[in-house]
């Protein structure tokens, strides 16, 4: 220990030299350094003060180029340019915002990241966003009102516009907590709001269409395994299932509608209660395509031929249906078009015609026959839903 103490302190009085002579380090090692290029090692931030400098030209000069907002020669632009370029010029974004009063960034706030339908869905969102400049602050509320409003609240400030996913029933609460005058596109949502633009996929259409198309002539014991309860794509898919049996003429029983929570576990659990049932349907719709995997899994397991011995329809179509075995049947909901619409009901918003209108718009689905319900294609035919 006794001869550990005097380096110990060695190395202590060394570190206070190197802070003391920090600051004359570049007159010590004999160099004459120019005070705009020290300042800007000091302060490891080029500002526009140092393209004009290095360019012999204003800053408005510079300013009217990086922003594209007045006349300047070409010679003078490329040479600024390239001098941004070679000094790693970054405008600083939080001065800008000051000014412009706009983050050119759209918040995001869906009941959840995970899966093929919420990636495709920010795909289209982040693709028209970049389009037309903005980018995109995306946070999950896991369904939660509670999570949802504290997301909200972090944006505040941060974001030009809101796009909310809020398909729970408590959509109202959620809706709440957008701030006033901030535009906003709702999607999926029960709640009609009406400071907010909104989009809804016809689930209705798309489940009563799938219905009946796995029916046919021949089919009537149709189950369906539902989506998670309290959520209005889940409902409307339950009304459509429904109506169609009951324009069919087809008996409905309660064991053949069992509830799912739209995972391809709960599909896998819910096929495995149909496989038991005494009677069991001859055909089951899917609420969601994640829920159809899973009960594919569970009727080959079971030794049952899709479609031969149970047909089986999704919903949502997502890429993975034509890839299973037999390629899924769905309804295809245009995923990526409901992103791209979000942000063009946004950029409408923000304009001055905008702010003094509510749009209100619904997506059409389209029933896509694969070989689940025993189409040939993998592809798959497409038919209005």
């Amino acid at each position: 220990m006794a001869r550990v103490t005097p380096i110990t302190n060695r190395l202590d009085s060394l570190t206070r030299d190197c802070k003391r002579l920090q600051p004359r380090w570049p007159i010590l090692c004999g160099q004459r350094v120019s005070p705009p290029f020290h300042s800007r090692v000091l302060r490891l931030k080029v500002t526009i003060r140092d393209v004009a400098r290095e360019a012999g030209v204003s800053v408005a000069t510079v300013s009217r180029v990086l922003n594209e907002s007045g006349p300047v020669s070409e010679g003078a632009r490329a040479r600024i340019l390239e001098i941004a370029r070679r000094l790693r010029y970054a405008p600083n974004e939080a001065a800008r915002t000051l000014i412009s009063r706009r983050t050119s960034t759209f918040g995001v706030v869906l009941p959840d990241l995970h899966g093929e339908f919420f990636s495709e869905v920010i795909r289209g969102l982040d693709q028209a966003a970049k389009a037309n400049g903005f980018h995109l602050l995306v946070s999950g509320s896991h369904n939660d009102a509670s999570e949802a409003d504290a997301a909200l609240r972090a944006m505040r400030g941060r974001v030009d516009g809101l796009v909310v996913m809020a398909p729970g029933a408590d959509a109202a609460a959620v809706v709440a907590g957008i701030p006033d005058g901030l535009p906003a596109v709702l999607l999926n949502c029960p709640t009609v709001d009406g400071r907010a633009n909104s989009i809804e996929i016809d689930n209705y259409n798309g489940a009563y269409s799938m219905v009946r198309h796995l029916a046919g002539d021949t089919r009537r014991r149709v189950g369906v395994i539902a989506g998670t309860p309290n959520n209005h794509d889940a409902a409307e898919r339950l009304r459509g299932y429904r109506d169609a049996l009951t324009d069919l003429g087809i008996e409905r029983r309660a064991e053949w509608e069992i509830e799912g929570n739209f995972t391809e576990a709960s599909g896998h659990a819910a096929a495995r209660r149909f496989v038991a049932l005494g009677t069991r349907p001859e055909a089951l719709f899917v609420s969601n395509d994640s829920m159809a995997i899973g009960a594919l899994s569970a009727l080959r397991d079971a030794a049952l031929r899709v479609p031969e011995d149970v047909a089986v329809g999704g919903f949502d179509d997502i890429p993975m249906a034509q890839y299973t075995s037999p390629p899924l049947t769905s309804v295809r909901v245009p995923m990526g078009t409901l992103g791209a619409e979000a942000v063009g009901l946004l950029m409408d918003a923000m304009t001055k015609e905008g702010r003094t209108r509510t749009l209100r718009r619904a997506l059409p689905t389209k029933l896509v026959v694969r070989g689940s319900c025993g189409g040939q294609s993998r592809n798959g035919a497409e038919a209005p839903a």
